[in-house]
């Protein structure tokens, strides 16, 4: 059967919204370096593609999720992944006459930049990246609109879940030096839920998206929470009078009628502690 959803890029995160779609009853064809590391059902296609276009299988293309990862975390990296890397898979795509029905680009919120005290971002806020891989992602997301019409960039915040969170050692070892920073996040879960609800709900969805869940939450809180939860050492008490960083807003994918399962921290790493 022609594949009829392709993934480009084939993560944690990705494999999460391709079995998603396998489950739905989509025909998955997903890129990764290492075919073999996908998996079942969904089938492996090996590419490089900081390297070379992929050798696309027969596709009846419907979906398309493109879901990079780059390593490290430089300028150079991300530009060879997600702005070459993906110019390459899409291509591929042109070359080959296919125009996926429905598209999302996996970004991120670092592309916002820095906000001031209080201020809450959504859709709106104008981009300001503070460094090299932020600039590279809002260039492949210009690059995604450019070649995708009709395509939805998804931008989301820290991922966490599935594992033991980094943030479980930092309590641990009593090392949350920022009680007072505003943090955001999304559990792999709902991110995963969120793309495949964009791919598939009936009407249309819009060119742009957050994805964070319903409370931005000041680091102390979080680290708080873990700490009674693994029975650690209190951290530092936060204060939201000095609180600093983005503050994001998942109103508009909320409107669009994706309701996450890990709506706070306290359900996301309840669930996990």
């Amino acid at each position: 059967m022609a594949g009829d959803a392709l993934l480009v890029g084939c993560g944690d995160l990705g494999a999460d919204i391709g079995l998603r779609l396998a489950a739905l009853g989509h025909d998955v064809v997903a890129i990764r370096r290492r075919a073999e590391l996908v998996p079942a059902p969904l089938r492996g296609v090996s590419a490089d593609l900081t390297a070379a276009p992929p050798d696309l299988p027969p596709l009846g293309l419907e979906h398309l999720v493109i879901a990079l990862t780059a390593r490290p975390r430089s300028e150079e990296s991300y530009r060879a992944t997600y702005v070459d890397g993906m110019g390459r898979a899409l291509d591929a795509l042109e070359a080959a006459g296919h125009s996926p029905r429905r598209a999302v680009l996996i970004s991120s919120t670092a592309v916002l930049g820095d906000a001031g005290p209080g201020q809450l971002l959504d859709e709106t806020t104008p981009c300001h990246p503070t460094d090299g891989p932020g600039r590279m992602l809002l260039e492949a997301e210009r690059l995604f609109a450019d070649r995708v019409p009709g395509g939805t960039v998804l931008r989301l915040s820290g991922l966490y879940g599935h594992g033991e969170p980094r943030l479980v050692d930092q309590v641990r070892r009593g090392d949350v030096t920022d009680p007072h920073r505003w943090t955001n996040r999304i559990h792999r879960d709902d991110a995963a839920a969120a793309a495949v609800h964009l791919l598939t709900r009936a009407d249309p969805p819009l060119p742009l998206y957050l994805g964070t869940d319903d409370e931005p939450s000041l680091l102390g809180d979080v680290a708080a929470f873990v700490a009674g939860r693994i029975d650690a050492p209190q951290p530092p008490a936060a204060d939201a009078a000095q609180g600093h960083g983005k503050r994001l807003s998942n109103a508009l994918l909320r409107a669009s009628g994706w309701v996450p399962e890990y709506p706070t921290y306290r359900e996301g790493y309840g669930s996990q502690l």
